[in-house]
């Protein structure tokens, strides 16, 4: 009747009074409206409630919770797709246990971390669920759960993890239901017994016994806040992830929830927090494991926990098979020498295609499944390594962008380069209390003059540093981000190209594989394809080239570090960096102390780079330097993986000439031809800012100037 009668009003009339006014509008009456409005309201019921009734008759049987709905797996492949690296679900792992073998521990940390207000409320939490709702409505998104523990035992045992308005409203409907069928302690039994913890585990007796090693009736309080950590993300804070620590401070928060809600005591919540967890190794059937690990992460944080748990997504990767395993065994294989030779207990490579950015190999320590010395710790992607001397390139490079040549010469010897203290490097501190600065070679020892090329190619300290100061710092930062490094967030001043700044290894891979690829920059990926379960494209790689170096300065860069010549003043002619018949470029790199030990390299169409050390920043003896510790596991790994690439060359650079001093690999300076020779400095001849134009008028206004200029004039009296 009421539907009726809002279709049949007739409103012919009040159009017919409008038009006599003249109006362009059509004028209702209140009167009129507020007649309408409860017929409407009526209807916006009788709507409502058929669609409840609609969707109470086809949800699940409550009466079915102890069966878990059963989820499609994602499946992870190398690039070929036909090898499976990694099923993300596989065959479940439950034990159902009793409730009385569920021990207060537990029951505590998951009502702490989970629902504290579970035995109160009748299945729903309504503050929880408004304030869920109008942050799905002002995201534009149905992100936002609002979920109480009997929700959530809704969520993953019956209705699955789709987000729909009607999923939510059956989940409202099935928690509402359940809560009348069953007591508080069965549901959270149910619950307790099915939630997942990550990868193939359900329930807590299977996490217990695969993470603990012990049944769940033997775990500590501490062990209890941690597995009530991992249900709020199990793939984030997996213990055989890269966020450990991120775990632990979960595991505190859940601690100090405890004890608000006055579920422990403060006494127990400090023992907690500071009892060492220790882990079980990892059993999983998986190659490539960290990865592995990057890849699920990465699809984690774009698709969310839930599609990825239980989507039965399929994901070709970038992973070559075959470089892989000649990874993995070559880094067994060293892992063991440096620890016997270098005292270095860790070791870690990555390889990539320059022509695309993907990850061909890689792995992030030496041994994953060591989780007692932090083996599943991926070094690859950890953003704090120092890169000592393998930064080098990024300051040549800058200044060959300016107008230097690979010829310019420049003069090793001792040089103060903080202008305010004396310029024979004697002085610590200068009058306001900064450090001077006077950087040594690694071997103590002096050269002279030497150029660019030789500087580069033989990694020498001093030349750096006044070639970072040619280029300029600001330039060669931008160009090093620009490149590839995402992690120069500093000022950090001249010590920057001996590696004063931290980096993450696979960025500075990345960067290394534009010089490999003629300057050319294709972002590292690690995913090419993924597809749903009905295989269709979710997402498919969009390798976008991006030209950030001019290509003659890529080729000047892969000249000089494939030129054996140049660096065999330093690293001999058999070095590791050589490898016969084949054109690679090679840079070392030692960080202070010994702490890192780097070799980066390339070929046109893979790179490759090595670090070893320890996770703990402590040195490792001063044989282990970078050639001597990841020099070999470098250039067997190249071998092998040469071996089965095509041979490519470098492009050669165009040759480069001038007429000018310094230059020109010239420094002895005649002003006429009855003067006498006279030696200076680089800054007398050339202004840093245009290395091509005449003579600077005022050199000494430059304030790297007196210094650099007393000790060549000191070490060279004409």
């Amino acid at each position: 009747m009421a539907l009726y009668y809002v279709m049949h009003y007739d409103i012919r009339p009040i159009i017919r009074r409008a038009k006599k006014l003249g109006r362009s509008f059509v004028y209702i009456p209140t009167k009129k409206i507020l007649a309408i409005v409860p017929w409407l309201i009526v209807i916006g019921a009788i709507c409502g409630f058929s669609y409840f009734i609609y969707l109470e008759r086809t949800i699940p049987d409550p009466g079915t919770l102890v069966f878990r709905k059963v989820s499609e797996s994602t499946k992870i492949f190398d690039r070929t797709g036909e090898i499976l690296l990694y099923d993300i679900h596989g065959t479940e792992k439950r034990t159902v246990i009793p409730w009385e073998q569920m021990p207060i521990s537990i029951k505590n940390a998951v009502l702490a971390s989970e629902d504290s207000g579970f035995y109160t409320h009748k299945g729903l939490d309504i503050q929880g669920i408004m304030r869920a709702f109008w942050k799905d409505i002002t995201g534009l998104n149905l992100s936002q759960g609002g979920s109480t523990i009997t929700q959530q035992l809704v969520k993953n045992a019956l209705l699955g993890q789709q987000k729909t308005i009607s999923r939510k409203l059956r989940e409202v409907i099935l928690a509402i239901e359940i809560e009348r069928r069953f007591s508080k302690d069965q549901i959270f039994w149910m619950y307790l017994n099915q939630i997942p913890f990550g990868s193939t585990l359900y329930g807590i007796e299977a996490a217990s016994v695969n993470y603990f090693g012990k049944r769940a009736s033997e775990m500590s309080i501490s062990e209890s806040a941690t597995l009530a950590a991992l249900i709020k993300a199990p793939s984030y804070y997996s213990p055989y992830g890269n966020h450990l620590e991120e775990l632990f401070g979960r595991r505190d928060f859940v601690l100090d929830r405890m004890q608000s809600l006055e579920l422990i005591s403060a006494e127990e919540s400090r023992s907690a927090k500071e009892e060492k967890i220790t882990f079980k190794p990892s059993k999983e059937a998986l190659l490539a494991p960290h990865f592995v690990i990057m890849v699920k992460e990465y699809l984690t944080q774009k698709y969310g926990e839930e599609v990825v748990e239980n989507e039965g997504l399929k994901i070709i990767t970038t992973l070559d098979v075959d470089l892989q395993k000649i990874a993995e065994e070559s880094v067994t294989k060293y892992a063991a020498i440096n620890k016997k030779q270098y005292g270095a207990k860790n070791l870690a490579m990555v390889a990539l295609d320059p022509k695309n950015g993907g990850v061909l190999a890689l792995v992030g320590s030496s041994d994953y499944f060591d989780i007692a010395n932090q083996g599943n710790f991926n070094v690859i992607t950890s953003p704090n390594r120092q890169p000592g001397s393998s930064f080098k390139p990024f300051a040549y490079a800058a200044a060959l962008n300016k107008g230097f040549t690979d010829y310019t010469i420049l003069f090793d010897l001792k040089t103060e380069f903080n202008p305010l203290c004396n310029p024979d490097g004697l002085q610590n501190k200068d009058k306001y209390g900064l450090s001077c600065y006077h950087p040594q070679n690694y071997d103590v020892s002096y050269r002279g003059p030497v150029t660019i090329r030789q500087s580069l190619a033989q990694s020498l300290n001093v030349p750096s540093v006044k070639t970072l100061y040619l280029a300029g710092t600001k330039e060669t930062q931008e160009l090093a981000t620009n490149m590839g490094i995402t992690t120069l967030k500093g000022d950090y001043g001249l010590s920057l190209v001996l590696g004063g700044a931290e980096v993450r290894a696979i960025d500075l891979v990345s960067a290394y594989g534009v010089f490999a690829n003629d300057g050319i920059k294709n972002n590292w990926n690690i995913v090419a394809r993924v597809e749903s379960n009905d295989g269709s494209i979710m997402e498919e790689r969009d390798v976008k080239p991006e030209r950030v170096l001019n290509a003659q300065t890529s080729r000047l860069i892969s000249n000089i570090l494939s030129d054996n010549a140049a660096r065999s003043a330093v690293f001999g002619y058999s070095s590791s960096l050589y490898i016969p018949n084949r054109e690679v470029a090679a840079k070392t790199g030692t960080t202070q102390n010994n702490r890192d030990a780097w070799v980066l390299g390339y070929a046109p169409n893979i790179a490759v780079g090595v670090w070893s050390g320890n996770n703990d920043n402590t040195s490792m003896s001063r044989a282990g330097a970078g050639i001597s510790a990841s020099g070999p596991l470098w250039h067997e790994f190249m071998v092998k993986a040469l071996a089965r690439l095509p041979k490519e060359d470098f492009i050669k650079p165009e040759p480069v000439s001038t007429n000018k001093i310094m230059l020109d690999g010239n420094y002895i300076y005649k002003k006429d031809e009855l003067s006498t020779p006279e030696i200076h400095s680089i800054l007398y001849y050339i202004d840093k800012n245009n290395p091509l134009g005449p003579f600077p008028s005022n050199p000494s206004n430059d304030p790297q100037f007196n210094n650099w200029e007393w000790i060549v004039r000191s070490t060279y009296d004409f």
